[in-house]
């Protein structure tokens, strides 16, 4: 039987004042709210970097608090992507790179860059922004050199052994829905999110190594949950992704499927925070995949 990709399946964010005294138990301190999630989930959104840069000794401090194989992705900044809308895109990248996020060292996993609703498709100006990102920690810390004046004296690039480093793009745009866009990623080996929301696009194109999911919501966004049928059409789709081949409903820009592979690593976020949904529905997806591909459920 062919090994699966490694699935992680967790939240975005985990500093929430409704989740304290239903996901966390009452009494638990504030700052012991990463350290217990992480103890649930492998893997947790960072959401902190997208609004603005955070210093480098509260990623070590995040790296510190979580046990060895826990993962981060972390959310590109807002600066690029909804402000300057990735123009001149190098000085803020390599200011975001430098701000400490290598600090993470082995647990840094994706980065997940989100465009605005209103970013529509524009090749050359995504093909200027792909070719800039790193794909390994040597190019990682090469760009971050360029920082500019702003990060003096609260930069970090540490030296670190040579890993892989990966991308996904979430798109809010139905201009994306084009073969061009598609082709572009996976020029570039960069993952399309899919996004399950009742607002922007849901593309299940596979363009990059792996697969990256984030579930907000598909009925109100931010707020709704996944009951039993959605949580076991999730789980049937991400045991397919994890496998290496497709789910039977994938909805593709491209209708011919990827080249399928011995397996596929798949990055499962919930977003739908607002009503305390997100811990719950994830322990509960995470369940059902284990089933689906004979593992144990895990944390």
């Amino acid at each position: 039987m062919k090994r699966p990709g490694d699935v992680r399946i967790g939240i975005s964010g985990w500093r929430y004042k409704p989740w304290r005294g239903t996901f966390y138990p009452e009494g638990l301190r504030q700052a012991d709210e990463l350290a217990y999630a992480s103890t649930t989930f492998d893997t947790i959104e960072i959401n902190g970097t997208f609004y603005s840069l955070q210093r480098p000794e509260y990623f070590a401090a995040w790296a510190a608090q979580t046990p060895a194989g826990f993962v981060f992705s972390v959310k590109g900044p807002r600066y690029l992507t909804h402000l300057r809308r990735l123009k001149e895109p190098e000085k803020p990248l390599a200011n975001f790179l430098a701000s400490g996020v290598l600090e993470l060292r082995e647990k840094l996993g994706p980065f997940l860059w989100q465009f605005p609703p209103n970013f529509k498709f524009d090749a050359s100006r995504l093909e200027a922004f792909f070719a800039l990102l790193p794909h390994d920690t040597d190019a990682a810390q090469a760009v971050a050199r360029g920082h500019d004046a702003k990060l003096k004296g609260r930069s970090a690039i540490p030296t670190q052994k040579r890993r892989r480093l990966h991308h996904a793009i979430e798109i809010r745009h139905d201009s994306f829905r084009t073969p061009e866009f598609i082709e572009l990623l996976r020029q570039y080996d960069i993952a399309l999110v899919c996004a399950d929301t009742v607002d922007w696009p849901r593309l299940m194109d596979v363009t990059g190594e792996f697969m990256y999911l984030r579930l907000h919501g598909s009925e109100e966004l931010y707020a709704s949950g996944y009951d039993d049928k959605a949580l076991n059409a999730w789980a049937d789709r991400v045991a397919a992704w994890a496998s290496g081949a497709e789910p039977a409903d994938a909805e593709r820009v491209i209708d011919k499927p990827a080249k399928r592979r011995k397996g596929r690593d798949v990055f499962v976020y919930f977003d739908n925070d607002i009503k305390v949904r997100a811990p719950f529905d994830a322990q509960g997806l995470r369940r059902r995949v284990a089933e689906r591909l004979g593992q144990p459920a895990g944390k």
